[in-house]
Parts: C-alpha cells; structure tokens; sequence
C-alpha cells in the first residue's frame, strides 16, 4: 500500500539518496517539483519529478522505487499522475534496459535528428560516460505526445 504526494522540504534528504543509489542524474532535484510516493507509515519509498529545459522541452526525470518496494505499481502510478498534472508532451532519458517499462506507458524511442536540442546534447555527453558502457547499457530518450490515450 502506497499514496502519492506533492513532496516537502523534508522528503529532500530521502530524494537525494534514492538518486544516488540509482546512480542517476542528480542534477536538478528541487524537491519543490517532486511528486513521491510514500508507505502506510509516511516513508519515502519513490519519486519523480518532471523538469522543463531551456528548450522548452519537459523531462520526466529522476524517476526511482526503493528495491524492496518494486514490482508493485509504484513507478506505473508515479508516471501516470506527473503525466496527468503535466500539460503537454514529456521526454525522459532512461537506460536502455527500461525502454520495454516506458514503452508499455506509451513512449516511443526518439532518434536523435528529433530530439529537442537539450537531450541531443545530453545523449552526446552521455554516450561518453563509462559507467554505462561498463554495465553494458546504453541510453534512451524517449516521448510521450500529450495527446497520447494510452492508460497508464
């Protein structure tokens, strides 16, 4: 059991530290625009956030459920509300492995000739990274049209 809530200024601690052990991107992680899921007794066990670019671009980003609470709907609920109180259409970079999850919620892989100039950028400096490529992984963007009717 679960509950989704606008977070506060003390759930700001609890984010950083989901981000981290994600090992995700911590840049941007104003908690003012996160939206977290908590357990029966109040604890931060997920978060999302959705982030808008210079470009004009918006990101669903920084999107993380603690290991012991995964395979129970969290991440589909969390995506489904930041969507539903976000007007427009959403991008987000993922790792390739989690493509299948955010496919099933109605995003499509984005080539990099349509990508909005921020995630161009970031696509480039991420193919860089050797972190990921010593996993094995590589790196997604995806979108997600507004006008999209797919359930999440």
């Amino acid at each position: 059991m679960f509950s989704l809530r606008p977070a506060v200024a003390d759930d700001a601690p609890r984010i950083r530290k989901l981000i981290r052990a994600e090992r995700i991107n911590p840049t941007g992680l104003d908690w003012q625009r996160f939206i977290v899921a908590v357990n029966l007794q109040g604890e931060v066990i997920a978060c999302g956030q959705i982030k808008t670019h210079r470009d004009g671009s918006a990101e669903l980003a920084s999107l993380v459920v603690d290991p012991e609470h995964r395979g129970h709907g969290i991440a589909r609920s969390l995506v489904g509300h930041l969507a539903e109180i976000h007007e427009g259409s959403l991008y987000l970079m993922c790792r390739a492995s989690l493509g299948e999850f955010y496919t099933k919620l109605g995003f499509q892989t984005v080539s990099k000739p349509e990508m909005p100039s921020y995630f161009r950028k970031i696509s480039h400096l991420a193919s860089l990274v050797e972190i990921l490529q010593k996993e094995g992984e590589t790196l997604l963007v995806m979108h997600r049209n507004e006008n999209l009717s797919t359930p999440l």
